[in-house]
């Protein structure tokens, strides 16, 4: 069984296209609305099981919060995917692929170059701290759209309530020495993009060297 988890946080507008893209390639769709104020809820239960967050608690929390809910369907396989847009559910089966191959955890690798530049400076700011700290070679550890084997999430079970979640996934994955694989993926960034900034890449890099130091 393949369960997907999508955080989402005002995306009425985006989202229905994200669900009605994922439903074709995953078994079951968990949505967690982080405290939306708009019908992020409402446009979500036509595809999907969805929870929600009274107040915006962050993309870790809500990531937990639906991966719990996730692991009670006994699935084989966990998805994450943003609900914004960003990422393109047709390439869900190169995820699949690569862990029926045997690997335990596959991240997304998206193209820089059409990335906003101050993106782009915080997401390379990040990479090169964590190759330096953990010895792999991860291309990209910003990016929101993985997969991995249910039985792992122990091993990789997070306690960031914010961005610091992608990497912190990896970190542990890496510390736990579990089989790891990338995927070229195709990325739209749209007008409202949510990712790190310069000043956000800064403060995910004081946290890898936290979790480097003290575990």
């Amino acid at each position: 069984m393949k369960v997907a988890v999508v955080p989402a946080l005002n995306e009425e507008k985006r989202i229905e296209e994200v669900l009605k893209g994922l439903r074709k390639y995953v078994d079951k769709i968990i949505v967690v609305d982080d405290g939306s104020r708009d019908k992020t809820s409402e446009v979500s239960s036509k595809y999907a099981l969805v929870l929600r967050h009274v107040v915006n608690l962050g993309k870790g929390a809500a990531l937990r919060t639906g991966c719990k809910k996730a692991l009670e369907f006994k699935p084989k396989y966990i998805f994450f995917i943003d609900g914004d847009g960003q990422h393109d559910p047709r390439e869900v089966p190169k995820f699949v692929k690569k862990l029926e191959e045997g690997y335990e955890l596959v991240q997304g690798v998206r193209s820089y170059g059409k990335m906003p530049f101050l993106k782009r400076i915080g997401n390379l700011m990040i990479n090169f701290l964590f190759k330096a700290l953990f010895g792999l070679n991860v291309r990209d550890t910003q990016c929101g759209f993985k997969a991995f084997r249910a039985e792992v999430y122990p091993k990789i079970r997070w306690s960031s309530n914010d961005y610091f979640v992608e990497t912190e996934i990896l970190a542990k994955a890496g510390m736990s020495g579990l089989k790891y694989a990338e995927v070229p993926i195709k990325t739209i960034y749209k007008e409202r993009y949510k990712g790190i900034t310069a000043l956000d890449g800064l403060k995910i890099c004081t946290k890898i060297l936290a979790l480097r130091l003290f575990g």
